[in-house]
């Protein structure tokens, strides 16, 4: 279905002229923080005083503001304004008039209340490579940012080259504030995993190493791994480190590691900066890159993977399901054999989110949130049959019907599972 993906202020637009209550335009003269000014007013004396006025700054796009008029003065083509802007109105500002009682403000709200009735309906479509089986787990926490599941997908091949197993301790150059072993017990693959002790004196830039055979990965173009630490992060906080000289002392690839919860270890992906200078890489390192104070760290199967080569399995849906209490992806006994060791895909979508500024875009068919919105502010409008003489409520049966119509567009959902 295709989506135009307006901004809130377009949606808003669009549902004051349905309404016949907007007026837009431009000041053409410098005007004050509490008067503008243009050509484009209409009326005498009075005209527009009563109306609610929003003002874009044109010195700062994300700034508009809204107030009431209280005085229009017909030969100087000038409204002023009860309560003052935050800044000066200048030529080139836009602005919009709302007639009618309508509050633009509430028009915003009335956008998302049309958006939350579609929750459950239509959802914005994500894939999501943010989970890895390691063979032995039943159970996976499912992103924050899913809401629905339709398939789940294992990567049952890949071209890849394996950088550093993680089963040797890193012991090229390790930091005083370093303390490295293997760890046989906590692990994801192989033997065991690297376990970096690290002290409350570590400061930034802080490194420990191993040296590789030379390793030309310029034809790879993501970085694999897995990474867990005993306090959270943000990204950044920890790089991974590839160098075509020892001890990784100039790294061509310096790696921000996303960010990652406490004590969870987490598979990460990270795109290469400059895979056609990685010909002869000899060295690898992690790098403790912000003061997170005294903390332990580990790395397992560091790999460079050929993205584009992944081949894809569909699991079948009768080995997985949804933990909606615990939010997460549930997978049987057979499930787990079937995938293996390997890189999970999940398909779905989110709820579709609610707009909180003018720049925010829609996800979901604008036409049937312009209806929507337009039929609530008539409603509200209306004040019921006997004091209607405008017909409004007709007129919101009108926009409500083109919003069903816009709803029936929606994209059938099919092999639907919610998480929450």
């Amino acid at each position: 279905m295709p989506i135009q993906a307006r901004t809130r202020k377009q949606l808003r637009q669009s549902i004051g002229y349905r309404l016949g209550a907007l007026e837009t335009g431009t000041t053409y003269d410098a005007g004050s923080t509490t008067t503008l000014i243009s050509l484009t007013f209409v009326g005498g004396d009075d005209n527009y005083n009563g109306n609610w006025v929003t003002v874009f700054d044109t010195s700062n796009s994300d700034n508009a503001e809204t107030r009431i008029a209280s005085d229009y003065t017909a030969s100087a083509y000038r409204i002023t304004l009860q309560q003052a802007l935050s800044f000066s109105t200048v030529a080139g500002d836009t602005f919009e008039i709302w007639s009618k009682g309508y509050n633009p403000e509430i028009i915003d709200e009335f956008i998302n209340q049309a958006i939350i009735e579609a929750t459950g309906l239509v959802y914005d479509p994500i894939e999501n490579l943010g989970l890895h089986a390691d063979g032995s787990s039943l159970r996976y926490d499912i992103p924050s940012n899913i809401s629905m599941v339709n398939n789940v997908y294992y990567r049952s091949a890949v071209s890849f080259t394996l950088l550093h197993s993680c089963n040797a301790v890193f012991d090229e150059t390790v930091d005083s504030d370093f303390t490295a072993s293997v760890d046989t017990e906590d692990k994801k693959k192989g033997t065991g995993a690297n376990k970096f002790v690290i002290a409350a004196g570590a400061s930034a830039g802080d490194i420990a190493t191993d040296s590789i055979d030379s390793k030309d990965i310029s034809k790879y173009d993501y970085l694999e791994c897995w990474v867990k630490s005993t306090v959270a992060t943000s990204a950044g906080n920890l790089k991974i480190l590839l160098d075509d000289t020892a001890s990784c002392a100039t790294p061509i690839e310096t790696l921000s590691v996303p960010a990652l919860s406490a004590d969870t270890w987490t598979y990460v992906r990270i795109a290469l900066a400059n895979p056609e200078t990685d010909t002869a890489i000899i060295s690898v390192g992690l790098e403790y890159d912000s003061d997170l104070g005294a903390c332990t760290v580990w790395l397992d199967d560091i790999k460079a993977v050929q993205n584009d080569t992944a081949v894809w399995e569909r699991l079948d849906r009768r080995l997985w399901g949804i933990d909606k209490e615990a939010g997460d992806l549930t997978i049987t006994e057979s499930g787990k054999f079937e995938v293996g060791y390997g890189l999970l895909k999940l398909t779905g979508g989110d709820e579709p989110a609610l707009l909180s500024s003018d720049t925010a875009t829609t996800e979901i068919d604008d036409s049937y949130v312009i209806s929507r919105a337009t039929s609530i502010a008539l409603l509200a409008a209306s004040a019921g049959p006997a004091t209607d003489p405008d017909a409004l409520r007709q007129q919101a049966s009108f926009e409500f019907g083109l919003s069903e119509q816009a709803k029936r567009r929606f994209p059938i959902l099919m092999n639907v599972r919610t998480v929450e």
